[in-house]
């Protein structure tokens, strides 16, 4: 694996230093609140004290969908930041400008700079992968390591394109609560949706918070995004990819690619998980996470 910008010593050492130094300071271990950028509010919510973990959602979701990761990597030692992306959960979206991958990155980088965090281990599920791949070209120095998960550095072909138009014809005229049917046949195994139903009404309700004009403008930015295969070999920092096997949205040979692509980076399957892999088996990809996160140097 190459060496990221700056030497890693182990995670029990880095998050005793980042600990007393966050306490130095007076930082509260759990925070939440909004950052204003360009007339979108944005809402973030950070837990835990040590080295900054932020992590992103994907598509048409928010932060919450980490709620089952967030106090347990927290617990573990890293101070651990999730956000709303603008028009998805608690945040707005101006019509100026209601989102695009660009966009998107540099409201992460906005949320982080507001919470003084220069130099994080960003992690990304779907859309949010895409997300992160944007702010490496943008901003790598502010990447301690990169997670991606359960997405893909491919930008969308022809078939992928139109379907990201339909997407944003449906929603514009039913809003997004009609996506529900369209999203959850993706997001969770036929097995689970059918043994644990509170997974699918979690994740429905995801999605129904999420504002017209935030889910039409993402389904535009995911037809539009860019081809981010060029990047995976610029990426100098540990790479983590997680797959989930059952994925149907982005199957594993995607993420078989990227670890190709990225020297180095390891990547982990979860047996029996589909998209929402963090959902589905959060436990799994916590344990991917943090064993993952106990070699870096």
């Amino acid at each position: 694996m190459l060496k990221p910008n700056r030497p890693f010593v182990t995670l029990t050492v880095f998050a005793a230093a980042s600990l007393a130094l966050l306490s130095a300071h007076g930082q509260s271990a759990s925070s939440q609140g909004f950052v204003e950028r360009e007339g979108a509010r944005l809402f973030y919510k950070a837990e835990g004290r040590g080295p900054a973990m932020v992590l992103i959602h994907g598509y048409p979701l928010s932060g919450e969908l980490f709620k089952n990761n967030r106090s347990i990597l927290a617990s573990a030692g890293y101070r651990v930041v999730t956000l709303d992306l603008r028009g998805f959960g608690r945040s707005s979206a101006p019509a100026s400008d209601p989102g695009s991958i660009p966009t998107y990155a540099q409201d992460v980088l906005a949320v982080m700079d507001k919470l003084e965090i220069k130099k994080a281990v960003v992690g990304g599920m779907s859309m949010g992968g895409m997300i992160a791949f944007e702010m490496y070209r943008r901003a790598p120095e502010r990447f301690a390591a990169l997670a991606l998960l359960n997405t893909t550095a491919n930008p969308a072909g022809s078939v992928e394109k139109a379907f990201w138009g339909v997407i944003a014809e449906k929603t514009q005229a039913k809003g997004a609560a009609s996506l529900v049917p369209e999203v959850m046949k993706d997001m969770l195994t036929g097995a689970t949706q059918a043994k644990r139903p509170e997974l699918v009404r979690f994740l429905s309700s995801l999605i129904v918070g999420a504002s017209k004009t935030g889910a039409v403008a993402a389904a535009k930015a995911l037809a539009d995004r860019p081809d981010s295969l060029p990047t995976l070999s610029t990426i100098t920092v540990p790479t983590l990819i997680v797959a989930g096997r059952e994925d149907t949205l982005i199957p594993l040979v995607f993420s078989q690619k990227m670890q190709q692509g990225i020297k180095g980076s390891k990547l982990v399957v979860i047996e029996g998980a589909s998209h929402a892999a963090v959902v589905e088996d959060p436990s799994a990809v916590n344990r991917s996470l943090l064993t993952w996160a106990r070699t870096l140097r």
